[in-house]
């Protein structure tokens, strides 16, 4: 897949499945905007990048806030003239309990991450992909959009939020050539699960979470990269409004 000269944002690039898009995207060309509110895990993506020959450039941004989101679309144009795809993959979960016992403040935290986000994203950067003659946007939602379990009320409801807005903004967007997918992952171990208060996975609940995968793994980062680059590709013109699941045939 070639990327040569794509002018490219990715939110969440400072670990996990963002780190792991950024890096496959500048390795084939583009030049990126690695977006993460951890300011110094974006600098180490985009250190990474530099490293090895790629172009990026880091910056802090909270996803929830609109003034935030509006620096980092314009440092893309100030840096790189442009936009032509985003890719947005920031987000969080919340602690595995029962809806009615989740607070107010957690419930808030998560769809404005994964929701409102996305509405931000649109706004300031639908006009400059329009400028640039089209483009694409990939989002991140989740397998639990699509197969939601117990104790995720919100995260789920948040990530179905986001598969309809995926689908709706295809449709919306198409007549500017915009094109609009979302990846729909199982949990991977990255610094996600840390956000629904489980530090690290306990080889107990590892086994009980691949017990249930037809594939018998969790998702690796690069397995989401990987999808999200094709979804981004020019091998995927044809593509938009379509939600794909990585995760392994979990939601078979």
């Amino acid at each position: 897949m070639n990327f040569e000269n794509k002018r490219v944002i990715v939110t969440g690039a400072g670990s996990g499945f963002g780190a792991a898009t950024a890096k496959l995207l500048a390795a084939n060309g583009a030049k990126v905007i690695a977006s993460d509110i951890n300011l110094a895990g974006a600098e180490d993506t985009v250190g990474i990048i530099q490293q090895a020959g790629g172009t990026a450039k880091p910056i802090r941004t909270d996803v929830r806030e609109a003034s935030d989101m509006e620096a980092m679309v314009n440092l893309a144009i100030s840096e790189f003239g442009g936009l032509d795809i985003v890719i947005n993959n920031a987000g969080l979960g919340h602690k595995a309990v029962p809806m009615h016992e989740l607070s107010e403040a957690d419930y808030d935290l998560v769809f404005n991450t994964n929701t409102k986000s996305i509405f931000w994203s649109v706004k300031y950067s639908v006009p400059e992909l329009i400028k640039s003659g089209g483009g694409v946007i990939v989002n991140v939602a989740s397998i639990g959009a699509k197969r939601p379990r117990p104790l995720g009320v919100a995260y789920n409801g948040s990530k179905g939020a986001v598969a309809t807005m995926t689908r709706a903004l295809a449709s919306e967007l198409a007549r500017h050539k915009i094109r609009v997918n979302a990846v729909c992952p199982l949990a991977s171990e990255t610094g996600f699960f840390k956000t629904t208060g489980v530090d690290k996975l306990s080889d107990k609940l590892r086994d009980h979470m691949i017990k249930e995968v037809p594939l018998r793994r969790l998702t690796d980062p690069s397995d989401v990269a990987n999808s999200i680059a094709f979804l981004a590709s020019e091998q995927a013109t044809f593509l938009t409004g379509i939600l794909l699941d990585v995760d392994g045939g979990k939601g078979i």
